[in-house]
């Protein structure tokens, strides 16, 4: 049986506006010269791409905070990985922590799902067992049943650029991991 604080789940850091960007770098950092990548995974800061169009009329992309002044971060909630998060440098708190040292609350499946969703990224991280050069085939999508050759891997947003044969030429598509299955 499972105890509960060993399972992955997703919790939301509160943070000085401004300083979301900072907090993943010192998370992501932490979790590395501590030793915790079995206990910290992602580190996300909430954004959408906003196009604007400029006076001279360029059109402009930016990002913009979904939720300025919270960072989403998927962990094991140990005693120790709570301690790590908890004291990084911009990190004011946990949200749904009662203070006095208690556990925080982690966000509900369906909560993260649509947070992830709406910043174009996937709640569940498989970890895809691929490289560059591999064949797949395409499970999922307008591509079905076809099959393509890896050129790029995106793991932090579960994407893959895959080389089909479209009409007896070779044409690159962007798939999400969970659209393809390894040949093997």
């Amino acid at each position: 049986m499972m105890v509960e604080s060993a399972e992955k789940k997703w919790y939301v850091l509160h943070t000085y506006s401004g300083y979301e960007n900072k907090v993943k770098m010192n998370l992501d950092s932490r979790k590395q010269s501590m030793g915790m990548e079995d206990n910290i995974f992602r580190v996300v800061v909430p954004e959408q791409e906003e196009h604007e169009t400029t006076k001279s009329g360029e059109d402009k992309v930016k990002m913009d905070k979904t939720f300025p002044g919270y960072v989403l971060v998927e962990m094991v909630m140990t005693d120790q990985a709570w301690y790590i998060v908890r004291n990084t440098p911009g990190v004011t708190g946990f949200v749904g922590s009662h203070g006095q040292g208690s556990k925080p609350t982690p966000l509900l499946p369906e909560e993260i799902d649509h947070v992830l969703k709406m910043i174009g990224m996937n709640a569940r991280h498989e970890q895809l067992d691929v490289e560059v050069g591999d064949s797949v085939e395409i499970v999922d999508g307008a591509f079905a049943g076809l099959t393509g050759k890896i050129t790029e891997i995106d793991n932090e947003k579960m994407r893959l650029k895959v080389n089909i044969d479209m009409f007896g030429r070779e044409t690159s598509t962007e798939l999400k991991f969970d659209q393809i299955d390894p040949i093997v």
